[in-house]
């Protein structure tokens, strides 16, 4: 019994230094051997978008992206993402925010990107539908019941009535509502060189309160400002679905359908991730998103796909910026020439 114990002594004696040398060996490497994917960390998006695309996105879309991506690659996605104006969202990718991807509100601050060197010329026109990734048209919102009686933006002149609007300064949205406001009083009267301009004259005479963003404005009407808000079909429609909604909604009888316009920051892309970011841009084409994006209230560029949501209004002549000539002409001769030059001087702001 002495002599095994003493065997096993000697044994125990040999073997530890090899044992010792091997866990420190594991020690030294164990870092750098590979995880599961299950316990690997999550690779990032960082997604800044305009304001009222904040809960589809959130609820819907980036949820989806990631469970398809799990499921065909084993690997967690996690985005990083914030919204607010369109205005504001480009000011910030212009200052250096490590946004890879951008969807703004009309392609006007993507071409500010680009004239800032932020991303190559025209280089969403590349994307799928020219970077268009959703639409929704320019309504109305009025207190329960419509106690002012307004039925299109010729009401909004009238001198009983309160407008809230956005800020064209810092919100996509109050463009687009100029173009709307703007384009309604030309197609309402093609004989009248002046249309256009007496209908924004007189609407903006009744503009009471501005804000940063669409859905800024939309708060200040919630909380009681105004008898009417000049906003997105979207922002009414997704708070109707949740019985949300404290207004009814008014579709003018011409008006315009929004474009919003996705912007790849290709600096901003590690290579580690340059596949992902790819994915995730090819997804929002995709027709499971562009069904998510219908049942959160935006119209998809896939015409056939919009019959998914039936409170979509009927409008009796839509039209896009494209039928304005594009938003540079838009800008220059209806924001600039006809809005800023014009109607702001004679209201004296």
């Amino acid at each position: 019994m002495h002599l095994q114990r003493h065997l096993l002594a000697r044994r125990l004696q040999t073997l530890l230094p090899a044992l010792v040398l091997s866990l420190l060996g594991f020690y030294a490497v164990w870092p750098w051997l590979p995880l599961p994917a299950s316990a690997a960390p999550p690779r990032t998006i960082v997604f800044y978008g305009f304001s009222i695309l904040g809960e589809v996105m959130n609820q819907s879309v980036f949820p989806a992206f990631q469970q398809e991506w799990q499921a065909r690659t084993g690997e967690r996605v996690e985005f990083i993402s914030s919204f607010g104006g369109s205005g504001t969202v480009t000011n910030q990718v212009i200052m250096g925010v490590p946004a890879e991807l951008a969807l703004l509100s009309l392609e006007l601050d993507a071409q500010r990107l680009s004239d800032n060197g932020v991303v190559p010329a025209q280089s969403w026109r590349r994307l799928p539908q020219g970077g268009i990734v959703n639409r929704t048209p320019f309504v109305i919102l009025v207190r329960p019941g419509n106690p002012k009686g307004i039925r299109d933006f010729t009401d909004l002149t009238r001198p009983d009535v309160k407008v809230i609007h956005p800020d064209p300064l810092t919100s996509g949205g109050a463009n687009w509502a100029i173009v709307a406001e703007y384009g309604a009083g030309m197609r309402g009267q093609p004989g009248n060189p002046s249309a256009g301009y007496d209908l924004l004259l007189g609407v903006w005479r009744n503009v009471v309160a501005q804000a940063a963003s669409a859905r800024a404005a939309r708060t200040q009407f919630d909380n009681g400002f105004g008898d009417a808000l000049i906003t997105y079909e979207q922002e009414a429609l997704y708070d109707q679905a949740r019985g949300k909604l404290r207004a009814e909604v008014v579709y003018p009888h011409s008006t315009v359908l929004s474009e919003h316009t996705l912007v790849v920051v290709e600096r901003n892309i590690p290579a580690r991730d340059r596949d992902l970011v790819d994915a995730f841009v090819a997804f929002l084409w995709s027709e499971s998103a562009q069904r998510l994006f219908v049942q959160g209230g935006f119209r998809s560029v896939d015409d056939k796909l919009n019959a998914g949501n039936p409170a979509f209004g009927v409008i009796a002549d839509p039209f896009r910026i494209d039928d304005l000539g594009g938003w540079a002409k838009a800008k220059r001769e209806i924001v600039d020439a006809v809005w800023k030059s014009k109607v702001l001087k004679e209201l004296g702001r």
